[in-house]
C-alpha cells in the first residue's frame, strides 16, 4: 500500500493531478435536470464510434476491388465483427440524434445567451461535422447506395454556377466515382473529420469549464451581461453542486443506459445489409441516403429541376447561416423557452419538417417501378389502337413513373382516370412534348405508336 502510495505521489508530483486536474473535476455547477445530460452523452457516442472506428479499420481495405468484399468479411466472418460494425452504425445514428436534441435544448433554454456565445457556434460546427462524418461513411460500404447516392450527390453539384467543376472535384477527386473517390472519403472519414472532432470538442469543453455550466432558465430573469457574472457567482456559492459526484452521476446514467441501448441493437439487429456491390454498368438502381440525410433526398426529389441546385448548396448554407447568427440576434434577454414562444415554435416547425420529409424519403413514392405490367384489369378488354397503346405503355417505360389501375410509379401524375381530365389534343401535346420532369416523346414515337398510346389514354375514365 504504502509502494501505491509512493508511485501516487510521484505520478501526482509529474501530472498535477491535485492541484490542476482534481479542482476542475469538482469545481462548482448549478443544479440542473436530466435534459443537461445531452451533450455529455454526445461525447460518449463520438468516442463509441472513434473506438468502433478503428476497430474496423484494421480490417476494412479503402479500394474499389476490395473495401466491399471487407466489410463482407467483417460482417458474416470475423469474430464480432458484425457485432462491432453494428455498434458503429447504431452509434452514428445515436450520436446524431443525441447532437440534434442537445442542439434544440441548449436553443430552447437560450443557453446561448452571454457570455456562451462561442460555445453555440463551436457545438454548431461540431455538428456539421458529425454529419458531414456520417456522409463520408456512407460511400465506405461501396455498394449500389452508396455509389449512386455520391454520383447523384455530384451530378447536382456540377450544376452550381460558377463553382461547380470545383464542387465535382472536392467531392469525388475526379470526373467519376472512383478509387480516387473512396480514398478521399476514407481519408476524410477516419483522419481529417475526428482529428478536427477532438480539437473543437477540447475547445468546446473548455468554453464549458470557463463560463459553467448554464444554469436552469427562470420566467422573468433575463440575461443582463452587466451583471450576469456576478449573479452566477452568487447562484454558485448558495445553490452550487460538486460537478463530481453530484452532477456528473446522471451522465454517467444516461451514458450507461444509451451505451446499452446500442450494445442491444447492434448484437440484436446487427449491421444493415450491405446490399449489391457497387456497379456502375447496373443502372437499375434506387439509390437513398441514410435516415439522416433523408429530409434533403425528399425536399431534391420534389424540387422542380431549376432549383435543384439551389436546395442542394443553397439550403443547407441558409441553415448554416441561420445557426451562426442565433446568438447575435438575442445575445441577451429571457432565456426560458415560456417566455420566447416563437423558439418553441422554431424548433416544433422544424421538427415536424424533417420528420414529415424523411418519412417521405423513407417512401420515395417518386422512384421508378421497373419491370411493371398494365393490371389484367384495365388491359384485359382493350382491342386494337387502345390495347396496342397499352403494351406501349409498359414497353416504353411509362408504367415506371404513372400509376394505372394501382399498377407503376408515382413520380408522375396517377393516370387510371386521365380521360375524364385531358382531351385527345391535350394528352398528344403532353407526349410529344413533355413537361413537369417529364422528357419530350416526339423524336421517338412513330405516329401510329402516338395513336395507340393516345387511344389507351382517352378510354382510362371513371365511366
Amino acid at each position: 500500500m504504502k509502494l501505491l502510495k509512493r508511485a501516487w505521489a510521484w505520478l501526482d508530483d509529474r501530472i498535477g493531478w491535485s492541484s490542476a486536474i482534481w479542482p476542475i473535476v469538482v469545481h462548482p455547477v448549478p443544479k440542473v435536470n436530466w435534459w443537461y445530460v445531452l451533450g455529455s452523452a454526445t461525447l460518449i457516442a463520438f468516442i463509441v464510434q472513434v473506438v468502433t472506428g478503428v476497430a474496423l479499420a484494421f480490417t476494412y481495405v479503402p479500394a474499389p476491388n476490395a473495401a466491399y468484399e471487407s466489410l463482407d468479411f467483417i460482417t458474416n466472418r470475423a469474430v464480432f465483427g458484425n457485432v462491432v460494425r453494428g455498434l458503429h452504425y447504431w452509434g452514428s445514428s445515436a450520436m446524431v440524434v443525441l447532437a440534434f436534441a442537445h442542439l434544440a435544448h441548449v436553443f430552447l433554454i437560450g443557453a446561448f445567451k452571454f457570455p456562451r456565445e462561442v460555445n453555440w457556434l463551436t457545438g454548431v460546427v461540431l455538428l456539421g461535422m458529425t454529419l458531414a462524418m456520417a456522409f463520408t461513411g456512407q460511400l465506405l460500404r461501396w455498394n449500389q447506395d452508396a455509389y449512386w447516392a455520391v454520383s447523384l450527390m455530384a451530378s447536382m453539384a456540377s450544376r452550381v454556377p460558377l463553382v461547380g467543376d470545383l464542387l465535382v472535384d472536392i467531392i469525388i477527386a475526379g470526373q467519376t466515382v472512383g478509387g480516387a473517390t473512396l480514398t478521399r472519403f476514407y481519408a476524410t472519414h477516419v483522419f481529417l473529420i475526428p482529428a478536427a472532432m477532438f480539437v473543437l470538442v477540447g475547445l468546446h469543453l473548455y468554453l464549458v469549464i470557463r463560463h459553467g455550466v448554464s444554469e436552469m432558465p427562470r420566467p422573468g430573469r433575463p440575461v443582463n451581461p452587466k451583471t450576469y457574472r456576478q449573479e452566477y457567482d452568487e447562484l454558485l456559492h448558495r445553490d452550487g453542486i460538486p460537478f463530481w459526484p453530484d452532477f456528473a452521476w446522471k451522465d454517467v446514467v444516461f451514458a450507461l443506459v444509451t451505451g446499452s441501448l446500442v450494445l442491444l441493437l447492434a448484437v440484436v439487429l446487427g449491421a444493415p445489409e450491405l446490399g449489391p456491390q457497387a456497379n456502375p454498368t447496373n443502372l437499375e438502381a434506387h439509390p437513398k441516403p441514410d435516415w439522416y440525410f433523408l429530409w434533403l433526398f425528399a425536399l431534391l426529389s420534389y424540387a422542380p429541376p431549376a432549383l435543384e441546385s439551389l436546395v442542394i448548396v443553397g439550403l443547407p448554407l441558409l441553415l448554416g447561416i441561420l445557426l451562426v447568427i442565433v446568438p447575435f440576434t438575442a445575445p441577451a434577454g429571457e432565456r426560458s423557452w415560456k417566455r420566447r414562444p416563437w423558439a418553441v415554435a422554431t424548433v416544433v416547425f422544424f421538427g415536424l419538417s424533417a420528420g414529415a420529409l424523411m418519412w417521405q424519403g423513407h417512401r420515395s413514392p417518386w422512384a421508378p417501378v421497373l419491370h411493371a405490367e398494365v393490371p389484367a384489369s384495365v388491359s384485359g378488354d382493350l382491342r386494337g389502337d387502345a390495347a396496342r397503346g397499352s403494351a406501349l405503355f409498359a414497353s416504353e417505360a411509362c408504367l415506371a413513373c404513372h400509376l394505372v389501375g394501382g399498377a407503376g410509379g408515382q413520380r408522375g401524375p396517377d393516370l387510371t382516370f386521365v380521360g375524364d381530365r385531358l382531351t385527345r389534343e391535350q394528352l398528344i401535346w403532353r407526349i410529344l412534348y413533355g413537361g413537369n420532369n417529364m422528357p419530350a416523346y416526339g423524336q421517338m414515337l412513330s405516329p401510329d405508336d402516338l395513336d395507340a398510346l393516345v387511344a389507351f389514354l382517352s378510354e382510362r375514365r371513371s365511366r
